[in-house]
């Protein structure tokens, strides 16, 4: 810029410059290298930063002891890792999402954004990450919906500006069922099927990933059927920027084939079909019924032992429904179905008294997590439920079935494929302890995490307080609770 300026400025007098100095700036700005500012992706790696656009909800992204968690949020931030960079998140209203990204604002929207041609007219999709089909729901008692003819002369409550706004629309001009429309500008999705849930309105509409999650903490509800087509969902991004756009689907690529999209997928939405209605609501049932009685020692307990009592909450449901006399036929006992020697390893005599049991299960728990220290959490604490579950020395076959057929035995994602196979002959008679139920390894460890988000999730202030020595209680702020 200096040189072109030296060069042609002067042949020009000072009378004349004052009206031509505007043009020639303007051409010196569109010369190759001159004015031109990095694109998204370089600007991002220069500064070190990726700001991404989400919302606040249980899909995407919201904080848990002072914790970002979300499926959206653990994609965006493994997206940030294999940039090397350090993820911002900004939460943005549902109807300011896609202006954001045009006006440039944040560099990308991960916020469970549908794929349409509309939207395509404002921004640039990545290539799709997830399939879903939006969903009528219901509440349980509107049994007599459950084809599009039901919804005849019906109040839809559905949020103002999305997908199922369109389906409704559309459907209402192919079909005279005269189905009303009741748009909410400040309403999520999420709160709507709470209302459903209550009985406050009678129907929503939610893309299946939502409605599915959403199910688990309002039992309540019914995911009548289907209502539209499959659609995809893309991460969005300004428009041309093409090589930021290519950088994500990349990232997207990659992470479908090592397995770590499909680790971050099962932390929120893997197997939530296995649990029916009645397996729910006795659930938020025994929560209020019977939890208070030992709250307080399960929480002791794992803040001893430097566990989220909630996830301890959840291993005890999943083994005796918050039941001390509970007795397997096995033989095993109490709240954490100890047995004997357990209880024996660990210093009790009394696996029927509660205090007993549930500090032996949790200091047997953290022995077991500790043979897997060197795997990274969530998978720690499902390789250390697993081994709760069927043994260490099973756990360990697994891990080398997996590694005999080339999957990572040292993934959650690896040992789930390769524990069933511990009930096929061909693996089982070659494995130094032989026989077991991986399949139901499989499903305690997925169903105590299920468990377990539903936990986290729900409003639990009736609870007594925890009583927590005070130094544990200190090394919990300073370190935070291990899953």
């Amino acid at each position: 810029m200096k040189d072109f300026s030296q060069k042609y400025l002067p042949l020009f007098s000072a009378r004349r410059s004052k009206k031509l100095f505007t043009p020639l700036l303007l051409l010196a700005l569109l010369l190759p290298g001159c004015g031109e500012s990095p694109d998204t992706l370089a600007r991002i790696k220069n500064k070190g930063e990726l700001v991404v656009a989400t919302r606040n909800n249980a899909n995407c992204y919201y904080q848990y002891q002072g914790e970002p968690v979300g499926f959206e949020y653990d994609l965006a931030k493994a997206f940030s890792d294999y940039l090397g960079v350090r993820l911002i998140v900004k939460v943005v209203e549902w109807e300011s999402l896609l202006e954001a990204i045009a006006a440039g604002e944040v560099d990308m929207a991960a916020a469970g954004l549908s794929i349409t041609p509309e939207r395509r007219r404002t921004v640039d999709f990545s290539q799709p990450y997830m399939e879903v089909q939006p969903q009528i729901i219901v509440h349980r008692s509107e049994m007599e919906i459950e084809r599009v003819a039901d919804l005849y002369n019906r109040e839809i409550h559905v949020r103002q500006g999305t997908t199922y706004q369109k389906i409704l629309e559309d459907l209402n001009k192919k079909l005279p069922i005269g189905i009303k429309i009741r748009l909410h500008r400040d309403v999520s999705t999420e709160e709507l099927i709470r209302q459903v849930a209550s009985k406050e309105i009678a129907i929503t509409m939610a893309d299946s990933n939502i409605a599915l999650l959403n199910q688990l903490y309002q039992p309540d509800i019914e995911l009548a059927f289907d209502l539209g087509p499959h659609h995809s969902l893309g991460w969005a991004v300004k428009k041309g920027e093409g090589r930021f756009r290519n950088k994500i689907n990349e990232f997207l690529k990659h992470a479908k084939e090592s397995g770590l999209y499909d680790n971050i997928y099962s932390r929120y939405y893997d197997d939530d079909h296995i649990f029916d209605y009645v397996d729910l609501q006795i659930f938020h049932r025994r929560l209020r019924s019977r939890l208070p009685r030992y709250a307080g020692l399960i929480k002791r307990e794992a803040a001893a032992n430097d566990f989220d009592w909630r996830l301890i909450t959840a291993v005890v449901y999943q083994e005796s429904h918050f039941d001390p006399l509970a007795l397997s036929f096995t033989g095993v006992r109490g709240l954490m179905q100890v047995t004997r020697d357990t209880a024996r390893s660990m210093g009790v005599d009394n696996r029927l008294d509660p205090d007993q049991n549930v500090y032996a299960g949790v200091k047997y728990l953290r022995k077991l997590q500790g043979y897997w220290s060197h795997i990274s959490e969530p998978d720690q604490a499902k390789f250390a439920l697993a081994s709760y579950n069927i043994g260490l020395g099973h756990v360990r076959d697994a891990q080398k079935i997996a590694r005999q057929l080339d999957l990572p035995d040292d993934t959650w994602s690896g040992l789930q494929q390769a524990l069933p196979l511990l009930q096929e002959k061909k693996y089982y008679q070659k494995s130094r302890y032989g026989y077991a139920r991986g399949r139901e390894a499989v499903q305690y460890v997925s169903r105590i995490f299920t468990y377990y988000e539903i936990l986290r999730q729900k409003d639990l202030d009736w609870l007594p307080e925890e009583l927590v020595p005070a130094q544990v209680k200190k090394n919990q702020q300073k370190d935070g609770p291990r899953i």
